[in-house]
């Protein structure tokens, strides 16, 4: 089987520091700090509508903060978008392409070095699923062709989000093994989930820490550790 599309030289060194978000007019995130350095896993936790899928969106460039400062490698804002991949929790594939075809679309967008989407998707467990239509596919096999994209364009910070939904028990096994050797390889990992997620050294941003149902807009940080 081949092996995995590690990234080429470490990742840069993603921080926040003192983040913010509104959205809808409403304060969801406040006073966020944080670095990851190379070969770190983070693990974004809270209730939901604690803004961790805000907090991803930011980083990949996609919302602006309100306050604070994000920054990659020194830089002020976060930097180019072709050390990042973002995972959404939704799969973002168009059902009437191909798994295979979906896959060499991202590649194309993405850039750079990777596996050919058959290896890709080899390596997520569906290695027949190159040819079948994307809209055939269960959720939990659409999950590991979103996953695939990983794969198919060497990035070296991967954020993720809720990367174990409709994932079965060997798809998890095959997504922790995919993360432990991003890792090893120098690769970082930000993964905002509900789900535990067993990587060796992985800290914790916990975006509720200070209290169950507190609202962010009364000022609330978050704390790393």
């Amino acid at each position: 089987m081949a092996g995995p599309a590690l990234p080429p030289d470490p990742a840069p060194r993603l921080w926040a520091e003192g983040l913010a978000l509104r959205r809808g007019g409403r304060a969801i995130l406040a006073g966020v700090s944080f670095a990851l350095a190379p070969g770190d896993a983070l693990l974004v936790t809270g209730r939901n509508g604690a803004g961790k899928s805000s907090l991803l969106a930011a980083l990949a460039g996609l919302l602006r903060p309100d306050a604070g400062r994000i920054g990659l490698d020194g830089q002020d804002e976060a930097g180019p978008a072709e050390r990042l991949h973002l995972i959404a929790h939704r799969d973002a594939l168009k059902a009437a392409l191909t798994a295979g075809e979906n896959l060499a679309v991202a590649a194309a967008i993405c850039g750079g070095p990777g596996l050919a989407p058959e290896a890709a998707l080899a390596r997520l467990g569906l290695p027949g699923a190159v040819r079948l239509p994307v809209a055939y596919l269960s959720a939990g096999q659409r999950r590991r062709v979103a996953l695939a994209r990983l794969l198919v364009a060497r990035r070296p910070i991967w954020l993720l989000d809720e990367p174990t939904t409709a994932l079965d028990a060997a798809g998890q096994e095959l997504l922790l093994g995919l993360l432990a050797e991003h890792l090893a390889g120098g690769g970082s990992v930000l993964a905002a989930t509900h789900a535990p997620l067993p990587l060796p050294g992985a800290r914790e941003l916990r975006l509720d820490a200070f209290g169950p149902r507190r609202d962010v807009a009364d000022g609330l940080p978050a704390e790393v550790w």
